[in-house]
Order: structure tokens, then sequence, then C-alpha cells
């Protein structure tokens, strides 16, 4: 694969805008969220009320940056059913735009160190997303059985399966914890294109580019037919429809 280069133009205004305006107001939404979401998810788990605040979050950041989210084929998902929702990662909007425009309940599976966040973490672990521990593989293992269990009732679990967000805009190789779970209780797996994500923010900066992100939710595949010993085709298939709309 070649090196996808992509160089930003910084408006100075938009720029003070971000740090002295933007930023701000999203932090005090950021604590705000994690409150209520503490407060709510126990009372009402697995339901639209404790899910309602991280939506309206991930939406007001994406306004509040000038970031549109334009959405196709999410008509193929129905809302009383589960799935394994696989999306390629290229920036932190990756998560606002999938917590803010998909419309199934859903859990993160993320990693492990992501909980040591202040609050966030705590709002995380309350809503009942799975945190992995990638160095200890016993405990990944226990952690993707706990996935399962949640997979009940029209809730969803989403995984960028590339574990880590890209660093050039490509895609790299998936990793096989989402595929385990699809085989596993035989969940249709939905692949999801994101483009536009990585200009809105590429790695090691915290300047933001308006634009457009593009969220495309392709047909299910049925892992049904797969056996247990196709995993691995079963994963470059699900990347090659995601790559192919990159």
């Amino acid at each position: 694969m070649g090196q996808n280069v992509y160089y930003m133009k910084i408006n100075p205004f938009y720029f003070l805008y971000q740090y002295l305006i933007a930023w701000p107001v999203i932090l005090v939404l950021t604590v705000l969220t994690a409150l209520s979401t503490i407060i709510l998810a126990p009372s009402f788990p697995n339901s639209p009320v404790s899910h309602f605040p991280a939506k309206w979050w991930s939406r007001l950041i994406c306004y509040l940056l000038f970031i549109r989210v334009k959405v196709t084929g999410v008509e193929k998902l129905k809302v009383t059913d589960s799935y394994i929702v696989a999306a390629n990662h290229q920036s932190i909007f990756d998560v606002f735009a999938m917590y803010g425009w998909l419309p199934n309940i859903f859990k993160w599976i993320m990693k492990a160190e992501l909980r040591k966040i202040p609050l966030v973490g705590k709002a995380c672990e309350s809503a009942g997303h799975i945190f992995i521990d990638r160095s200890n593989p016993i405990a990944a293992q226990k952690s993707l059985k706990r996935a399962e269990k949640q997979l009940i009732n029209g809730v969803s679990v989403v995984i960028f399966p590339e574990g880590t967000r890209t660093k050039t805009g490509l895609m790299s190789k998936f990793k096989k914890g989402a595929f385990r779970i699809a085989t596993d209780l035989l969940l249709p797996i939905v692949p999801v294109t994101i483009r536009g994500s990585f200009e809105r923010l590429p790695r090691n900066t915290m300047y933001v580019s308006s634009g457009t992100i593009e969220m495309i939710f392709h047909d299910p595949i049925d892992v049904k037919l797969y056996d247990a010993e196709q995993t691995p085709q079963l994963m470059q298939d699900t990347w090659h429809v995601i790559n192919n709309d990159l």
C-alpha cells in the first residue's frame, strides 16, 4: 500500500474559535454527559433513556465543530435485531459519528486504557461497554465472553477491528475479536465504511478541520455461510467490503 499523505490548512479564526469556545463547551458537555450516564445507566440499562446523553453529546460535538455526518444504508439495520457492527477507524470522530447516528442501542468494545479517563471511563463502565486488555489474552477472552452476553434483545456491539486509528488514512489488518463473537453467536456482521474522518482530525494534532464525514452501512454478512475454519476468509471479506468504498 502507498502512503496517503494529507496536508492540513489551518484557518486562524476557526483555530481561535476551537480553543476559546468549542473545546471549553465540549469539556462541559463531556462532564455532564458522563454524569448523566453514570446516573441513568444502572436504572435504565440498554434503554434509549440511558443512551440518549451520549447520542446528543456526539451530535453536539459535530455541530460545534461544523462537521456534517452523512449516513447511507442505515435502513438495512433493524433496531430490534442484534449485530456486530465493524467499521474502519480513522479518528476519534468515528466514535462521535457512530454514537450520534447509529439508531441501534449498542456497546463498544474498547481498549482497557480508556477506562482510566476520569469520569468518561466510569461512564463507559456504567453503560456496559466492554474493555479489552490486549496485553492479557486470558482477560481479553473473558471480556469477549462478557460482550456476547450483552447481545440480546436488539443490543449490538460496535468494534473497530483494526484495533487502533490509522496513521495514514489507509486500512490495516483486522484483529479476530469481533469475528469470534459473530461466529460464536451466529450474528450478522455489518461492515461500515467511514470516510472523511481522517481529514477532520489526523493523528498527532488537536486541530479539527470542518467538513463532512460519511458513514456507509453495507449489507449484513451472514456468518452462517462460514464455518469455524473460515474465520480468516470472513475477516478478509469484511475488510474488502469496507475498503472498497474508502
